[in-house]
């Protein structure tokens, strides 16, 4: 997946079937379920695949305990068939992992145990497991660190973990090989419209400073938390679809979690559902639920709300983690259907919704990271009837993600990889140097930041540290002293000069500060 080739296949005579604006999990979903399909598809994204809201989840492919406490069955059901389509098609991302809900109060173990196996019920022949109660001494085998006072036992079930940013790039590969065109750094200024209908868009390539006006039968609006912005390219008039909520998590040494489980606690001061989750051998830890009145590009954390993890993480664990043992922390935009009757963003489903303008445009809105594949198929079934397309059928429940490979732990380090690892293998093996590990405190070496450039369109030091590789998440001071190295290597692929390595490296020690507690 090369961005020269891909600009390099775009012809402004030519009538796209779809285009999809957003590079997110829902907007490259599209793209793969629309070239699968055989439509000619364009996808356009304006920064970097899954910088926003797609690369800064927990990091769970999961069914939604916290719906299954509201009642909303049919969202539950619908996310685990999901998790389990996830796991067969991409086992090289998605993997079951243990939770541990800890108890407390007599009550909670028959209490909690009754609803997991509802949920183990709901998930059928797509289970990752069996839910069971467990003992006191059960509970510290699995989570050595818990608070032991007070501790009567546990429950523990099974959900699905996985690498979010990696699999938007293993989905955007998938889109490539089934003859979809991705291009990053290519926002939309404008909507193009003909007899009063939306039929395509004017982009801007920021790389080239070129722009292209490009028709298409369908044009899809996937753009998550900024929804609103481009349907107010339609129709300057449009009331909100989207409220947004920020969500927070941080990230701890593995010496805080050392056991072999998760841990859920289902109920916090706030109503929410916390997680502390054995990650890239680290711990995170989230998430927080915070209204916010606009939408940055790169949300910070507030202090209230790492306060309310930090607190919350020692009430649970032997080891109370301070405000110096955050390796890193970073925000995500939830982009939630706007519900005029909750009082507040925590009571939102975020069950998706597709809004079609009187203009034609598709807007694809709500939703979560396990539905992804649900969300494209239902929208692209109603952008085929907008655009007059003839109907085919989703066929993406069977389609397997680039890299897939049942067996990639026995590539070590570069598991996340898949079947992509041996390629990297060899990169190190004829370029010995190419071996060395980037920094000490992380696994990763140089020859990943090549292929990156070469075969996942990494642009820029910011794509590599934060989303190809997941240095900025694990540990923003290490990754900020790998920088320098980062942009060495890339300057030589990309063939940019000394000043470009020079801003891409202040660029990232910019962005870093924002994950430094």
């Amino acid at each position: 997946m090369k961005r020269s080739e891909m600009i390099a296949r775009i012809d402004e005579k030519q009538l796209w079937d779809v285009i999809v604006v957003g590079g997110g999990a829902t907007g490259v979903g599209i793209a793969l379920d629309a070239a699968s399909r055989g439509y000619k598809t364009l996808l356009l994204e304006q920064g970097d695949f899954g910088q926003g809201t797609s690369s800064r989840s927990t990091k769970l492919v999961h069914g939604g305990v916290r719906y299954l406490q509201q009642g909303n069955f049919t969202l539950v059901l619908e996310a685990l068939k999901e998790r389990g389509v996830l796991r067969r098609n991409a086992p090289h991302l998605v993997f079951n992992l243990p939770f541990v809900v800890p108890n407390y109060d007599w009550w909670e173990g028959p209490f909690y145990g009754i609803g997991l196996k509802l949920y183990d019920m709901l998930a059928g022949k797509e289970g990752f497991g069996k839910s069971v109660v467990i003992s006191r001494d059960e509970t510290l085998e699995h989570i050595p660190t818990i608070e032991q006072d007070g501790l009567n036992g546990g429950v523990q079930y099974h959900d699905g973990q996985f690498d979010d940013a990696r699999l938007i790039i293993n989905l955007a590969q998938t889109a490539s090989e089934q003859g979809a065109v991705l291009i990053n750094y290519m926002p939309v200024a404008a909507l193009v419209k003909k007899t009063d209908f939306v039929k395509g868009v004017v982009a801007h390539d920021i790389e080239s400073g070129k722009e292209y006006q490009l028709e298409a039968k369908v044009v899809i609006n996937a753009t998550g938390p900024f929804s609103d912005s481009v349907r107010r390219m339609d129709d300057a008039s449009a009331s909100p679809m989207i409220t947004h909520s920020q969500g927070v998590h941080i990230v701890l040494d593995r010496s805080f979690l050392p056991g072999d489980s998760a841990i859920m606690v289902p109920h916090t001061d706030d109503g929410r559902v916390l997680f502390a989750i054995p990650w890239h051998n680290k711990i995170l830890v989230g998430t927080t639920d915070t209204p916010l009145q606009r939408c940055d590009v790169e949300p910070k954390p507030l202090p209230e709300e790492i306060e309310f993890l930090l607190e919350h993480t020692a009430r649970y664990l032997t080891k109370d983690p301070t405000r110096s043992d955050v390796l890193s922390m970073f925000a995500g935009v939830r982009p939630l259907v706007t519900n005029p009757n909750a009082e507040n963003t925590a009571a939102i489903s975020r069950e998706h919704v597709v809004n079609i303008s009187k203009t034609g445009l598709v807007t694809i809105a709500g939703g979560k990271w396990t539905t992804y594949r649900k969300m494209a198929e239902d929208t692209l079934d109603q952008a085929i009837a907008v655009g007059g397309m003839d109907y085919r059928p989703c066929i993406t429940a069977n389609v397997q993600i680039h890299g897939f490979h049942k067996h990639s732990e026995n590539f070590g380090d570069l598991a996340v990889y898949g079947s992509d690892a041996i390629n990297i293998q060899n990169l190190a093996k004829n370029q010995p140097e190419w071996n060395q590990r980037l920094h000490p405190d992380l696994e990763y070496i140089k020859a990943e930041v090549i292929w990156s450039v070469r075969n996942e369109m990494a642009r820029t030091v910011t794509d590599f540290l934060s989303r190809r590789s997941r240095a900025l998440l694990l540990n923003a001071r290490a990754s900020v002293e790998m920088a320098p190295i980062v942009a060495e290597l890339m300057m030589k692929e990309l063939g940019r000069n000394k000043k470009w390595k020079k801003e891409q490296i202040e660029s990232y020690k910019a962005l870093a500060a924002n994950y430094v507690l």
